[in-house]
């Protein structure tokens, strides 16, 4: 838990509630920051499996699943492949509309490449709103929604300081729905209903934010197996393992696949146990079975 990342405090908060939920399960469990030189560490402590509750960058696209596969150390949830591609919104997107599923129109700039901001909104026949973002953070870090030009290049110079490639999409709008999924089976799908203008950091971790979960969908019961289905189907495609969760927009009868996520959450406020809860798995046995599935060549 913990690491390098911008979300380092919610990896705390996901380890944390999984350490307890393991302990009460009757497991030895040790918490172990993954910071500094913590693979002395971890070849110290000998575990028979490493739970990872890592969040973002070096914890969720292929950096430490690489360091457990070579110190042959069974670990939960994808293996380096599926956590690089799918921590890559670029490489992701290229592989989901192979699989003939929707995504935004989008393109990808350097931070050298402000120039052909607007050639490339007129080129792919991109309109404003335009949301903005790094290619390789969770939980909506750096996401920005943009009015009209003047903005786009501000929080494109702001971006550039920190990230090498940037991510410019098209604004969906409609119903934010997400679906989680264990193994190859699709759990549920829940619908957020965020107070702030999207489903950004503060309405994701924070109760003042009062984002409203809906529990199951509110879409029909057709296109809530429809969109059970393109869960499973966007874990398939990325070759992922254990738990996932894939994040849609659905507009004018159609899903749009905005990502999918490796090491979802597991807070109070996290969306795969109140999935999970509703169809009668309680949160000690989700983090259970996710330890149960660890493996290495995954």
């Amino acid at each position: 838990m913990g690491g390098l990342s911008g979300e380092r405090k919610i990896s705390f908060l996901t380890g944390k509630a999984c350490s307890y939920a393991l302990k009460k399960k009757g497991y030895k469990v040790k918490e172990l920051d993954v910071k500094n030189n913590f693979v002395e560490k971890i070849k110290k402590l000998k575990p028979c499996i490493a739970f990872n509750a890592l969040h973002g960058r070096y914890g969720e696209d292929g950096f430490v699943q690489s360091i457990l596969e070579s110190l042959k150390i069974p670990y939960t949830h994808s293996g380096v492949y599926a956590s690089s591609l799918a921590m890559d919104k670029e490489l992701s997107r290229i592989i989901f509309k192979k699989n003939k599923m929707n995504v935004p129109k989008y393109f990808i700039l350097y931070k050298d490449e402000e120039r052909l901001l607007k050639e490339n909104i007129v080129k792919n026949k991109i309109k404003f709103p335009i949301v903005i973002k790094p290619i390789n953070e969770g939980s909506s870090l750096g996401v920005y929604i943009c009015e009209n030009m003047g903005k786009l290049k501000k929080n494109f110079k702001n971006l550039i300081k920190r990230y090498n490639r940037i991510l410019i999409e098209e604004y969906i709008g409609g119903k934010e729905v997400q679906v989680a999924v264990m193994g190859k089976k699709s759990l549920g799908a829940i619908e957020l209903r965020p107070k702030r203008k999207f489903y950004d950091y503060m309405a994701k971790y924070s109760v003042k934010a009062k984002t409203q979960h809906i529990m199951p969908a509110s879409i029909s019961k057709k296109e809530y197996k429809k969109v059970l289905r393109l869960g499973a189907k966007a874990h398939k495609a990325l070759k992922c393992k254990g738990l996932t969760r894939s994040d849609f927009k659905y507009f004018k009868n159609k899903f749009y696949l905005l990502e999918i996520n490796t090491q979802p959450g597991m807070t109070k406020l996290s969306l795969v146990p109140e999935i999970a809860n509703y169809y009668g798995i309680k949160f000690e046995d989700l983090v259970e079975i996710i330890a149960k599935d660890a493996s290495i060549n995954r």
